[in-house]
């Protein structure tokens, strides 16, 4: 009797040892692994922000501008067995929809996206929008007056452009979403006509949007494609460049919402829950909207700059994003016969 009770009592003083051990393993892995193509300038306050109110280390990954999401997209595909990373926050939406057709997300309906606009979130869950920004073109006021502005983005494939038209990698990031999505409004073939043009009338095409709008401040080129976080930051420098939301009387100008998701069987997903939910906030919206990326909130009551557009403000395209994430690869295999060759 004394021998059994012996034996349970060091099961009874090893179980509390492992719990113990267990416990404080758990208690001091207070950390998220976020993965973002958001540029390391506007993303990084906002996680050290996080970080500061909870406690909760980040451990982030950044993108590269000439890679801008794809890089991230396939790591996260390469790791799919072996999650390394908890939130994925990209900078655009057609790859977060590809990641979550490959089953690389899991769903999580935050608090926070409860008065996110419908068409801005996926119905499951697995993924919401925030802090949009849009596809603009950026000119030299010393090189374009106001009567040469264009109005429409088919304007640059005529030959008072030729050569002096800026176009980030087809391949990548917003630009990427951008061409998929003019080949779902305006069809395969018109799509394929009007970016042959631009080949034909000699498009630049350069590294990132930030090239684009670089090699436009620099006085290289009249004009550009880019995003409006991009053009704001040569606002916001000083710089003689203007911004055009074009196609108000046409198809629109295409938004493009930062969008966050869970990844599945990541290494601490009730940390990543944490964090969507602020990265999803009104504060996160009004921080970047007041940044110098001045991104565009989608809810009407958050604060933001007197410079900041409102949605109701221009003509915005409307496109099914699910579509953009179904075309993007096929898009991108013409365009790199037609642009990259």
């Amino acid at each position: 009797m004394k021998l059994r009770n012996k034996s349970v009592a060091i099961f009874v003083v090893t179980t509390l040892i492992i719990l113990a051990v267990v416990g404080c393993a758990k208690k001091e892995k207070r950390e998220v692994v976020i993965y973002t193509s958001l540029d390391q300038i506007f993303s990084e306050p906002v996680l050290k922000a996080f970080e500061k109110n909870t406690g909760i280390k980040i451990k982030a990954v950044y993108d590269v501008e000439a890679a801008k999401t794809t890089g991230l997209v396939n790591r996260l595909i390469a790791e799919k067995n072996h999650s390394r990373c908890d939130v994925f926050w990209n900078s655009e939406i057609g790859r977060t929809i590809i990641l979550k057709k490959k089953g690389i997300l899991t769903p999580y309906i935050s608090p926070s996206s409860k008065d996110i606009p419908a068409q801005f979130k996926d119905k499951q869950g697995y993924w919401a929008g925030f802090a949009v920004r849009g596809r603009v073109l950026i000119y030299n006021k010393d090189l374009v007056s106001e009567e040469e502005i264009p109005r429409s983005i088919f304007e640059l494939a005529k030959p008072q452009w030729q050569g002096q038209v800026a176009l980030a990698n087809p391949l990548f990031g917003t630009t990427s979403a951008h061409c998929a999505a003019l080949f779902i409004k305006l069809g395969e073939d018109k799509a394929r006509e009007y970016f042959q043009k631009l080949k034909e009338n000699g498009v630049a095409i350069v590294d990132g949007n930030s090239t684009s709008r670089d090699r436009v401040v620099s006085g290289m080129l009249k004009i550009g494609f880019t995003d409006t976080d991009d053009v704001n930051v040569a606002l916001e420098e000083g710089k003689n460049v203007g911004m055009i939301f074009p196609d108000k009387s046409g198809i629109g100008t295409l938004l493009i919402p930062n969008t966050v998701c869970l990844i599945k069987n990541g290494p601490n997903p009730e940390n990543g829950k944490r964090l969507i939910d602020y990265l999803l906030s009104k504060e996160v919206e009004g921080k970047l909207a007041f940044s110098g990326s001045l991104q565009i909130p989608l809810r009407a009551d958050v604060n933001r700059p007197r410079n900041s557009p409102r949605l109701n403000e221009f003509r915005w395209m409307k496109v099914d994003y699910e579509r953009i994430a179904d075309e993007i690869e096929h898009s991108g295999r013409i365009l790199q016969k037609i642009l990259l060759r």
